[in-house]
């Protein structure tokens, strides 16, 4: 925008920019009042808000040192909107203050525009209409919104702004590389996706059917993503059986996604070398979900009509100190493991790893086995997570029950999965 003075005077592309915004900001008024016909309580609409930024344009300029015209034209502005909100607090018993305040940014527009970088006028521009327009959308959002919400808000923000930078970096155990900041960093890492995975499923999509329940849930945690389907499929009928084994497979296949996330986060070398690995599997889960779903039997919406509400909340004290349990528990074991068993030893704990949640030993290897080759680390990952998925197989017939339409559906997906897992790994060790 600045490269325009080159080619036109200053002032003029001056008065252009704040002529237009001030005409946005008025005609997004303008549309409100529309929407309250009758209502004679608006300070203004987009000619009022377009000659309130003229002016503020005209009185900068005439006294752009001292600014004296402008703060004078300010005060006699708040002046008129505060005997507008005395008029409609008194007369009509509206409380609202959202116009006067976008009456001043209004009239603060041309110092901004004259002073600032155009990102940043555009910005706050931009910010102003998208507010005004979103009313609606936020009632509707804090009608949404559990009592506690904020509560969980407020955790997310102390345990990653406020306890995390005052941790010490300074190993507990001597000779084991593990630090209260790498512990509660790790708690924080995953804590962060996990929240980002509930606030999806609760305000974005709330609605949603089977299959987006386990993309968003596989996010936050597969094992319980599928334990939940599992559990739900009980009630479904024999027809929605390739649903719901497609949503935990597409659960399976979002679990690659967050661990090539955690892996990028915490240690690039092994990013490059897992990377394929991870995708080719993500794609490989997803190919198998979509085909059991269309195998899914035409008909009435089964699967997808109810939708309960059984997503915990992922920022509880239980679940953080659990995490913090076992990130220390394989911290140890893996330090232990190394010494006296060797690699050897730590490809078993890879696989025994599986049973247990095992995004703390996966992010143990990433921050604590410094002295570990990188091949060996990649190998490990892939490892765990065969055998997280194996796990998961078995949790999914078992909370489905015996006598479920689910299991030989359940059989063939996650059989299929697992096997091409096996192959990979069978390739990366000859490789």
């Amino acid at each position: 925008m600045e490269q325009l003075y080159h080619y036109l005077p200053r002032e003029l592309v001056i008065f252009v920019l704040v002529t237009l915004f001030s005409l946005l900001i008025g005609l997004s008024q303008r549309k409100i009042s529309l929407k309250r016909e009758g209502e004679t309580t608006q300070f203004g609409t987009d000619r009022t808000f377009t000659f309130i930024g003229i002016l503020g344009y005209l009185l900068y300029i005439l006294d752009p040192a001292d600014y004296r015209l402008f703060m004078g034209g300010g005060a006699v502005l708040g002046l008129l909107l505060a005997l507008n909100y005395y008029v409609k607090q008194s007369q009509y018993h509206v409380f609202g203050v959202t116009t006067i305040i976008i009456a001043l940014i209004t009239y603060c527009i041309a110092p901004i525009v004259a002073t600032q970088p155009s990102w940043f006028y555009v910005m706050v521009v931009v910010t102003v209409l998208l507010f005004t327009e979103l009313k609606h959308t936020f009632t509707e959002l804090a009608q949404r919104m559990k009592n506690d919400e904020m509560i969980t808000l407020a955790k997310f923000l102390a345990i990653s702004g406020i306890i995390l930078p005052m941790l010490p970096d300074k190993n507990l155990i001597p000779g084991i590389n593990l630090t209260p900041y790498s512990i509660w960093l790790a708690t924080v890492v995953v804590s962060g996706i996990s929240y980002l995975s509930y606030l999806l499923k609760r305000y974005v999509f709330r609605e949603s059917g089977i299959l987006v329940s386990g993309i968003v849930g596989g996010l936050y945690s597969s094992t319980a993503t599928i334990s939940v389907l599992a559990r739900k499929s009980r009630k479904a009928s024999a027809k929605d059986a390739p649903e719901y084994v497609a949503a935990m497979l597409l659960a399976v296949s979002m679990m690659f996604l967050r661990f090539l996330i955690l892996i990028g986060i915490f240690s690039r070398e092994t990013l490059l070398s897992i990377y394929p690995y991870l995708l080719a599997m993500a794609v490989v889960s997803a190919g198998v979900a979509l085909y059991l779903h269309s195998k899914r039997e035409r008909g009435e919406r089964g699967a997808d009509a109810d939708e309960e509400e059984d997503s915990s909340n992922p920022l509880e004290f239980k679940v953080a100190l659990i995490f913090a349990v076992l990130f220390v528990a394989f911290t140890i074991l893996t330090h232990y493991t190394l010494i006296y068993a060797g690699t050897d030893g730590l490809n078993l704990l890879s696989f025994v790893s599986g049973f247990s949640d095992i995004t703390p030993f996966i992010l143990n290897l990433l921050q604590g086995t410094g002295s570990v080759a990188v091949w060996v680390i990649t190998a490990c990952c892939m490892q765990a997570i065969v055998s997280n998925i194996a796990v998961n197989m078995c949790y999914a017939l078992f909370f489905a029950g015996s006598k479920s339409p689910l299991r030989p559906w359940i059989g063939r997906g996650f059989g299929l999965v697992i096997a091409v897992n096996v192959c990979l790994l069978l390739f990366f060790h000859f490789l």
